[in-house]
């Protein structure tokens, strides 16, 4: 056992992130009575064990994909993921040989020489026969673990055509997919439930909500059995892309691409996380990805890219109002800004400016046309979303900043300003 401020909790228990009303994280503990080991009023270590082990099989059954029993790596769904699982098997195997070899040796010995048996110790220099097989043996055991592990390096650093690529980019605190060629991409952002229960002085408990922290509000669809090509590149800091179930792991660095290709052999949703701390909102930041067949993915893209398409015609079409400008302004700010400044508008001290009552909301609106779109020169990590979003994007989201959280300045932002403004 361990104590978290005071609090008892058991070794390899999560300790969830949680956020207080200001957007600072602080931590959740689990619900025990603080120094209760010290009192004897913790449960007997056996019933502790059973009521963990208990907990682990109930989160197995909500989620078969689960495997939270496993002491092995696990095999993966991609060609990528059994590259490396064979791999790591055959290295365990020749290990495991070593080991059990040297030590019955060595146990051997202990015993069949020890000193209570009278044994006398031999006296010897040097003996070029066991020099040269201690030196012939661990080279040829290298080669061993080397030509195959050449042969993964060589197949998982390969780049055959694709069926499908998509380029990935990572940003502070969310993932953005463009899949090329079908004109369709979105931001991939931390699902609402999550959000709420991870801040402090929330009525909702992070064990009430499924995966917490782990699931997206649109994840990434991928097909069965195509060869996939991801691009994956930051807008910011570096990120890094990482999927267990698909053996890929990559991170995603600032001006630079990194590439990697695949073939999910069976359908599923496959759950991952950036690697990389990357910032205060870094475990914030979950991956999912939903594999279907070839069909169900073209069905998919074609009821997407319509659903967006009729989604820009209404907005299109539509007059701009006020009423209009703060509900397209919302969904903007919901889906691209809330990972930093956040849905209440509080931001978080130190790093993103609160929007609540703050000078750029609720000062001139030059200054807050130019900062949005062309960034700020202060604080690097607000970068220039002027080439990301269209004007009626844009003037949606100034006219939400500028009229929510009580901030009231009354003012319409017309497309038309953004378009002057860039």
């Amino acid at each position: 056992m361990t104590y978290v401020n005071g609090v008892a909790r058991a070794h390899g228990a999560a300790v969830q992130p949680r956020r207080n009303s200001a957007g600072a994280r602080a931590l959740a503990v689990p619900r025990t009575y603080p120094n209760a080991c010290i009192k004897g009023l913790m449960p007997h270590p056996r019933l502790t064990v059973a009521l963990l082990l208990g907990a682990t099989v109930a989160e197995a059954a909500a989620d078969p994909a689960e495997e939270p029993l496993r002491f092995n790596m696990a095999r993966g769904v991609t060609d990528t993921s059994h590259h490396i699982y064979d791999l790591h098997m055959t290295v365990l195997v020749i290990v495991t040989v070593i080991a059990l070899g040297v030590f019955s040796v060595m146990i051997y010995s202990i015993i069949r020489h020890r000193n209570s048996r009278g044994v006398p110790g031999s006296q010897f220099r040097g003996n070029l026969a066991i020099e040269i097989i201690w030196t012939a043996v661990p080279l040829l055991l290298l080669l061993t673990i080397a030509i195959p592990a050449t042969r993964t390096l060589l197949a998982i650093a390969s780049h055959p055509p694709a069926e499908l690529t998509v380029e990935i980019r990572g940003s502070q605190w969310k993932w953005h997919y463009a899949y090329r060629g079908m004109d369709y991409g979105f931001y991939s952002n931390l699902k609402s439930n999550s959000e709420s229960a991870s801040r402090l002085g929330s009525h909702a408990s992070p064990a009430t909500v499924a995966y917490y922290l782990r699931d997206v509000d649109k994840p990434l669809v991928l097909p069965v059995g195509e060869r996939i090509r991801l691009l994956i590149t930051s807008d910011d800091v570096i990120h890094s892309w990482w999927v267990p179930a698909l053996g890929i792991k990559r991170d995603a660095i600032p001006g630079y691409i990194n590439r990697v290709h695949f073939t999910i052999d069976q359908p599923g949703v496959y759950r991952g996380q950036c690697a990389e701390l990357c910032g205060a909102g870094h475990g914030f930041m979950p991956i999912v990805v939903k594999a279907v067949s070839p069909n169900d993915f073209q069905s998919w893209v074609k009821q997407a890219k319509q659903e967006a398409a009729q989604q820009k015609e209404a907005s299109g079409k539509a007059p701009w109002t006020m009423s209009v400008a703060l509900k397209e302004g919302q969904q903007t700010f919901d889906s691209i800004c809330a990972a930093c400044h956040k849905k209440d508008g509080e931001g978080q001290p130190g790093m993103f400016p609160a929007l609540k009552g703050s000078p750029i909301a609720t000062g001139p609106l030059k200054g807050h046309l130019d900062i949005v779109i062309h960034g700020s020169k202060k604080n690097p990590l607000m970068r220039p979303w002027g080439k990301q979003l269209n004007d009626r994007q844009l003037a949606g989201v100034i006219t939400y900043e500028r009229n929510a959280w009580g901030n009231k300045t009354g003012d319409l932002v017309k497309p038309q300003q953004v378009e002057a403004a860039r």
